[in-house]
């Protein structure tokens, strides 16, 4: 069964994100930071570097190394056994990068003979089997808010095996984004940004290869999705719902696609809000956490994970990453 968006009894609306501090601003635009299994943490940046980052202790403002270049535009990225790191370039594809010495290998660029034009997010299996989205099969990622306005809905969920070609397991996605497993890998979780929602797709037992909703009607449009250790999922919400394009999405196709036109002629854009707002989902979809900062310095945020003493959050249209203490129970930072 699907589970509503609902506040856990007693938790009364959002708490506030503990003080947030920028580190690593010769970052631009780390649209997903990841955490490895050693602390460490990955962004890419606008310009196609891969930056890696270490924070020993909560106010150490760390060093960041470049460690590749994908030649394109990295966004989600995903950390491997060993130290690889798969990243899903808007541009290039997917590709797997050895941050130890450098090098990038194409894993796709295409599925079923088209290019893959938007690759946006990716997950790995413990058998290595690689899930991943593709935001759009219409528009790229510099016309991204085509997309968004025109409400194409023809986002994809992929899946790559080992040794065999990409293959579709969903389309039809409102602007697919962040993708995650569940702890036991029964299912994924789909952010799809568009349709404000996590929709899941199940891979074992008697619905295995079906969808459904797991949370519906979110504050915000959802971006990258992280598992954390307790098996929860971190939603970064990369800004609330802007009110005219909520409307524009019930009105018929010829509309948006007129009202996207006359955006790009204008040259009009979807503006930065000054919010910065996380969610941690439960795998059932209830809401364990509603996390906000209002008048944020750090905004729209495209990313968020969690390590063992913070949170990490990047962003598409900032420079560096906004660190902060890992919150507590009532939302304050808590102690380490």
């Amino acid at each position: 069964m699907s589970g509503q968006l609902t506040e856990r009894a007693g938790r009364a609306g959002p708490q506030a994100l503990p003080a947030l501090r920028i580190v690593a601003p010769e970052i631009e635009g780390p649209e997903d930071v990841v955490a490895d299994a050693d602390g460490n943490l990955f962004a890419g940046a606008a310009d196609g570097t891969i930056w890696r980052l270490r924070l020993p202790a909560p106010d150490a403002a760390g060093r960041a190394t470049a460690v590749a270049h994908t030649g394109g535009r990295p966004l989600g990225l995903q950390p491997l056994p060993g130290g690889g790191l798969l990243v899903c370039d808007a541009r290039r594809g997917l590709l797997r990068i050895d941050p130890r010495h450098g090098t990038v290998r194409v894993l796709a660029d295409e599925v079923d003979g088209a290019p893959l034009r938007f690759c946006s997010n990716v997950t790995a299996a413990v058998d290595g089997t690689v899930y991943f989205t593709v935001s759009s099969r219409r528009y790229g990622l510099d016309e991204w808010l085509g997309d968004f306005l025109e409400h194409t809905g023809t986002g994809q969920l992929l899946r790559l095996r080992p040794d065999r070609a990409p293959e579709v397991l969903l389309e039809g996605l409102q602007f697919a984004n962040g993708v995650a497993l569940a702890p036991d890998e029964s299912f994924l979780v789909v952010a799809e940004t568009g349709a404000r929602r996590l929709s899941r797709y199940r891979l074992t037992g008697p619905r295995a290869g079906t969808a459904d909703t797991l949370a519906a009607d979110l504050p915000g449009y959802p971006d990258n999705i992280s598992r954390g250790p307790e098996g929860e999922f971190w939603v970064a919400l990369a800004r609330p719902p802007a009110a005219g394009v909520e409307l524009l999405h019930g009105m018929p196709r010829g509309v948006r696609r007129a009202a996207w036109e006359v955006s790009k002629r204008l040259r009009l854009s979807l503006p930065p809000h000054p919010t910065a707002r996380v969610l941690v989902v439960r795998p059932d979809g209830g809401t364990v956490r509603d996390l906000r900062a209002v008048r944020s310095p750090y905004r729209m945020v495209t990313s968020v994970c969690r390590t063992e003493r913070l949170l990490a959050m990047g962003s598409v249209a900032e420079r560096g990453i906004a660190v902060c203490a890992l919150p507590g129970a009532d939302g304050t930072a808590s102690a380490h």
